[in-house]
């Protein structure tokens, strides 16, 4: 079974989900280049998409992982560490 979650923004595409940042938001990227990154929220009147920068980005991914690490969840504190290393470095 895939865990893999994509969405479909109006004008970038198809996204693929990189983590939960928190309940009703999601950090995505772009699927092909990974070069654009959204944060999604999703609330009653939909899904809102906010451009945020590379940097922006890559904070949120970390933080994830300290929180993951901080709670002892190691599958996917493995699984985010490997996109991590794909996505920045």
């Amino acid at each position: 079974m895939s865990t893999e979650t994509y969405i479909n923004h109006p004008n970038f595409g198809l996204l693929f989900r990189v983590c939960l940042v928190d309940d009703n938001r999601e950090l995505f990227t772009t699927l092909y280049a990974q070069r654009l990154f959204f944060l999604v929220n999703s609330g009653k009147e939909g899904l809102e998409f906010e451009p945020i920068t590379r940097t922006d980005a890559r904070v949120l991914l970390e933080n994830r992982i300290r929180n993951l690490r901080r709670a002892g969840q190691t599958q996917e504190l493995d699984q985010l560490q490997g996109v991590y290393k794909q996505t920045f470095q």
